[in-house]
């Protein structure tokens, strides 16, 4: 039977790289994007690449939970499991920007819609004896502090200062995950991808922070290389019972020393459950 595997963040970059190359494996996808329109632009353009490729499309806004929750019910209607769940969407701001739920739009996106969209597919997760978790995170993580006082960066936002700080929640929530866990058998890695051309530092962005990015992103690598650790974690069956790393170029390697707090750990995954209203994170047997 063919894997299933959940992918946000699929219609541009890493994502639509990590949805090409796993449907190239025969992985059945669910694409998850923002647009109906997109994500049947994407479906295309896989399937006239890979005839039979078997894709489901799942429209939500990630910054919205309440999208979140409709897309899980939507997923968890069109299937029993889920084997694998990649949480890949991204964004960056120049500009604070609060969503409707009250949360600056960057932690709702790169860190809440991580947290949130795997409690609810936790279950279809538990289903499949081939559970895998994996967080795209970065290294700007190791730039990173979590702004317990001020989540949303009230007081002294910065483009910089939002990423980096849900890029190491992503860490954080990984290893805290393993740690919390009632299933042995699911397991939860972060990866870094790398300095990826992709157009993520020119959406939402002052003009010069865009120049800077198309600067900086000259020297980086496809985006094609930049899904290969996601493709390899999700594929690979010599590392189906590792759990807990932070992985790049298909290889584990230290993450920052910021992140292996247990401390800060709890506190995000406590606030977390707060800010999305989760009271039971883990199914009540």
């Amino acid at each position: 039977m063919d894997k299933l595997t959940v992918l946000t963040g699929a219609t541009s970059g890493i994502g639509f790289e990590t949805a090409l190359q796993l449907a190239s494996r025969k992985y059945h996808l669910v694409l998850i994007s923002r647009s109906a329109e997109k994500g049947d632009k994407i479906r295309s353009q896989i399937t006239s690449q890979i005839p039979g490729a078997r894709i489901d499309l799942v429209t939500a806004d990630l910054s919205l939970q309440k999208h979140i929750r409709r897309a899980a019910g939507e997923i968890t209607q069109l299937t029993p499991r889920v084997d694998v769940l990649i949480n890949n969407a991204g964004t960056w701001n120049s500009h604070r920007s609060i969503t409707e739920d009250g949360t600056e739009e960057v932690f709702a996106v790169n860190h809440l819609s991580y947290f949130l969209l795997t409690h609810l597919l936790y279950p279809l997760l538990a289903s499949s004896d081939y559970s895998r978790i994996i967080n795209v995170s970065s290294d700007s993580h190791f730039k990173g502090k979590i702004h317990f006082d001020d989540l949303s960066l009230e007081n002294n936002y910065h483009g910089l200062r939002s990423y980096a700080q849900s890029k190491l929640a992503n860490v954080l929530f990984t290893y805290e995950m393993d740690r919390r866990k009632p299933h042995e058998h699911i397991v939860a890695n972060a990866v870094q991808p790398g300095l990826v051309i992709t157009d993520i530092g020119l959406k939402h962005t002052k003009w010069w922070h865009a120049l800077a990015w198309k600067i900086r992103r000259s020297a980086g690598i496809s985006a094609r290389d930049g899904a290969k650790t996601s493709v390899f974690l999700a594929t690979s069956r010599d590392i189906a019972a590792v759990s807990a790393k932070y992985w790049e170029n298909c290889q584990t390697k230290p993450s920052s020393k910021h992140s292996y707090n247990p401390e800060d750990a709890r506190r995000l995954w406590d606030l977390s459950e707060h800010m999305c209203g989760i009271e039971h994170y883990f199914p009540v047997e």
